[in-house]
């Protein structure tokens, strides 16, 4: 609780771009704890206090490096206090830190999925650290299971999400309005950007979803599906971090041939151009 007051003091004194930030303490108080400022001491070491956090998905891992330049400072995932080391395909194992015009920035180059069975909380670790080592914005990437009659590649930008996963970032009556998740003018700017815009649902995963649920899904207004990102996400906006978000097209979940986890990764390799433009202009919104 001591850990969460602190942190509420400081989202209180206003972050980012002069916006005001509205933040209801009882999230601070419950995701800001002893282990997340450890970890937010852990990101301050890198280059101080960052700006902004984005989290790169399957593929994507050295998306950045010929835009931004190789960065200076870098830590493993796992030396961060509550981040546990990603173990999926694709996703790398560091954070990074880059000076770029509009502050520094930290690189996830991967991340820990709620499939491991390690619960939410580890999950989240690394956005609680971010936050309460001073982000104001987040932008947030994955690979995807098409559910349209989109093209291996396309990116599209997140307008809204459906948690299909039966995980949440908070236990108890913590309340939350989640119906503005994304932020309307990030997501404005990615518009520029994505060859698509849509819905993206959670699942948790590991196995991809039977031809059945992949109807009932499209049904239920999904555009694409994965297995990540949301609880993220929710946790960021809890506690007033303005958030974006990028899925890349990797697999045709109405395709004949079953899904190649090797072709998913190498898919959204695929789109670093445009993930990049995206992240660049989102941060800049």
């Amino acid at each position: 609780a001591r850990a969460g007051e602190a942190a509420l003091a400081h989202l209180r004194a206003g972050r980012g771009r002069g916006r005001a930030v509205s933040v209801d303490p009882r999230f601070p108080q419950a995701l800001l704890d002893d282990e997340a400022v450890a970890g937010a001491r852990v990101l301050t070491s890198l280059a101080g206090r960052p700006d902004a956090l984005v989290v790169l998905g399957s593929g994507l891992a050295e998306a950045l490096d010929e835009a931004w330049g190789a960065p200076a400072p870098t830590v493993p995932l796992g030396d961060i206090p509550g981040v546990v080391a990603p173990v999926a395909d694709g996703h790398g194992g560091e954070l990074r830190a880059y000076e770029t015009s509009g502050g520094v920035v930290l690189v996830a180059t991967g991340r820990t999925h709620l499939y491991e069975g390690l619960g939410a909380r580890p999950v989240t670790a690394l956005a609680r650290a971010a936050v309460a080592a001073g982000i104001s914005r987040a932008v947030l990437t994955n690979a995807n299971g098409c559910l349209k009659p989109w093209n291996l590649g396309d990116v599209m930008a997140i307008t809204d999400h459906v948690n299909l996963s039966g995980a949440s970032p908070f236990d108890g009556p913590l309340f939350l309005d989640v119906s503005a998740v994304w932020d309307a003018q990030m997501t404005q700017a990615l518009r520029g950007v994505c060859q698509r815009e849509g819905t993206y649902a959670i699942l948790r995963g590991p196995e991809y979803q039977t031809m059945a649920e992949t109807r009932i899904l499209a049904g239920l207004g999904v555009d694409c599906v994965g297995m990540s990102t949301v609880m993220e996400a929710i946790t960021l906006h809890a506690l007033g971090v303005r958030v974006a978000g990028m899925s890349v097209v990797s697999d045709l979940s109405f395709a004949n041939a079953p899904t190649d986890p090797t072709a998913v990764v190498e898919a959204a390799s695929a789109a670093r151009q445009t993930v990049v433009a995206g992240i660049e202009v989102a941060l800049g919104a």
